[in-house]
């Protein structure tokens, strides 16, 4: 059956993720480097930022399993974190154009980005209580990483990156192994292949990937070394680049 080619809804648009644990939790001296960096960046490029939920999050997850509670409660309760992370940020930004967009107002993102307006919100996906349950696993398969890809795939986006406390996707944990090394860049069917033990992204954006129509290629970059988010931005070489082959 012959179809027509799907529409992007916002070529130009630059979709970032921040992270929670990476970026948010750290306060301050992380935080507000990031902030004046977003604002000088929103005089040449269009961008909706997505939050993580961080270190709260995941004690929201611990507790919640515990208490042998299923997916969709896990992810209903996942939600509340990133949501914070989000206007804490919005607040932060007011003055720059800052304007938090709650899952129902999603369709309004074209308006506020015509308006001069910088949309934040939560990188959690809106699935709650039907987020369909992982194999062999409780805690949700769909969460900020996920919405984020979600969003920009949905969009048709410029670029999706990811900004997160190290300089990329290494062959292990960098904060624990000395011996990790960086993968600059590196297509999704061998990182799948490789099946690393610890990966900073969650895999379903992996799989996501193999089925994008748009966003087959994403970044993950070091949101704590000044300049790194705007040479993503400007399609400098820097971080992980992760593609669809």
């Amino acid at each position: 059956m012959k179809t027509s080619p799907i529409v992007r809804i916002l070529p130009d648009v630059h979709v970032l993720k921040f992270g929670g644990q990476s970026v948010m939790d750290r306060g301050r001296a992380a935080v507000y480097p990031l902030i004046e960096e977003f604002v000088r960046l929103k005089r040449r490029h269009r961008m909706i930022l997505c939050a993580g939920g961080g270190t709260r999050a995941r004690h929201a997850y611990d507790i919640a399993l515990g208490l042998g509670l299923p997916t969709g409660v896990l992810a209903a309760l996942g939600e509340a974190p990133p949501r914070q992370n989000a206007r804490m940020l919005q607040m932060l930004l007011a003055k720059h154009g800052g304007v938090y967009i709650m899952p129902d107002d999603f369709d309004k993102l074209p308006l506020y980005l015509a308006m001069g307006c910088l949309p934040i919100m939560s990188g959690m996906p809106p699935y709650d209580y039907w987020e369909k349950p992982p194999m062999g696993a409780r805690i949700p398969a769909n969460r900020t990483d996920s919405g984020t890809y979600l969003t920009a795939e949905f969009l048709g986006a410029k670029s999706l990156t990811y900004i997160k406390d190290v300089d990329g996707l290494y062959t292990a944990d960098p904060k624990k192994d000395r011996k990790a090394k960086l993968i600059p860049r590196i297509s999704v069917s061998e990182l799948i292949a490789l099946d690393l033990g610890d990966l900073a992204l969650e895999r379903v954006v992996l799989e996501n990937m193999l089925h994008a129509r748009h966003m087959t290629s994403l970044r993950i970059v070091n949101g704590l070394k000044a300049g790194s988010v705007a040479r993503a931005l400007d399609g400098k070489d820097v971080g992980t680049l992760i593609y669809r082959d």
